[in-house]
């Protein structure tokens, strides 16, 4: 049995958000390079140059890509050989503390939805626990801002619907949100089991290496298909118009009831902060 203290994964944690909040993803950078070399719409391609110049920025002067720091999402794979010595929410949700207020991040949390009093240290953490084999503790630390966040959909689609219903219901999220999340988006899917777990698979997939496919070439070809409409509908970097409206459509699916057909859709901007470290 593998120990590992509390206080090491608050550290971990702590420093991990602002790290993320400062620098673009590397796997995220090269999408928007490639990007900006493909897009022929002038408007379009100053826009992703003025992104990639904004991140620049933000990396030399560690300071935030973006004023929405977010609302702090911990995805924890703890390894069933792994014992931590403390409790190991408290220890995300000090991490979380001390980064964003040591870090001088917006703190955009809020107690309640209907009272609207700031919590002041933007916790609690969303944090989301999967037991996997090994005396491993992998930590990613995925900051939401809700101008994509609040684009998230999810429907109750019936069998019958089928996979024209799946892509329809993707192609008018899109629509919808138009230039609202900022971007050239990232569209995480999750397609199967429960209302819930739908909702947690369209999350999950933004995790993926921004523009890597799904290891099944079923809904490798999907994506392809997907990400190539979604950026004939023209909304654009910044919603300026353009063949750049998203970087990547990453799904993922798992068994669902004979009766259904749960669909979700999460959107994150063009930042796409996600970062992973193994303990």
């Amino acid at each position: 049995m593998r120990e590992i203290t509390a206080s090491r994964i608050t550290d971990t944690v702590a420093r991990l958000c602002v790290e993320v909040n400062c620098h673009l993803p590397q796997d995220v950078k090269s999408c928007i390079n490639t990007a900006y070399a493909d897009e022929p719409w002038p408007i379009a391609k100053e826009v992703l140059g003025r992104i990639l110049e904004n991140a620049d920025i933000a990396a030399e002067r560690s300071q935030p890509i973006c004023q929405d720091t977010g609302m702090a999402c911990v995805f924890v794979e703890l390894g069933q050989d792994v014992h931590i010595s403390g409790d190991l929410s408290e220890a995300i949700h000090e991490g979380v503390r001390r980064g964003y207020t040591d870090g001088f991040l917006r703190k955009s949390v809020v107690r309640d939805p209907l009272d609207r009093v700031n919590t002041g240290d933007n916790t609690p953490a969303m944090i989301y626990y999967e037991v996997v084999p090994g005396d491993l503790l992998k930590l990613t630390v995925a900051p939401k801002g809700f101008g994509s966040e609040n684009m998230s959909r999810i429907a109750m689609l019936r069998p019958s619907d089928g996979l024209e219903g799946v892509k329809q219901f993707v192609l008018d999220a899109v629509m919808q949100a138009g230039p609202n999340p900022c971007p050239p988006i990232v569209v995480g899917v999750g397609i199967g089991g429960t209302f819930d777990k739908a909702a947690l698979l369209a999350k999950k997939a933004l995790l993926r290496e921004t523009g890597g496919h799904n290891d099944n070439p079923f809904y490798a070809e999907l994506e392809s298909e997907l990400l190539e409409r979604i950026n004939a509908l023209g909304i654009g970097p910044q919603g300026f118009g353009g063949k750049t409206t998203a970087l990547a459509v990453h799904i993922l699916s798992m068994p669902t009831h004979i009766a259904g057909l749960p669909v979700a859709i999460n959107i994150n901007c063009h930042v796409a902060r996600h970062i992973t470290e193994v303990l």
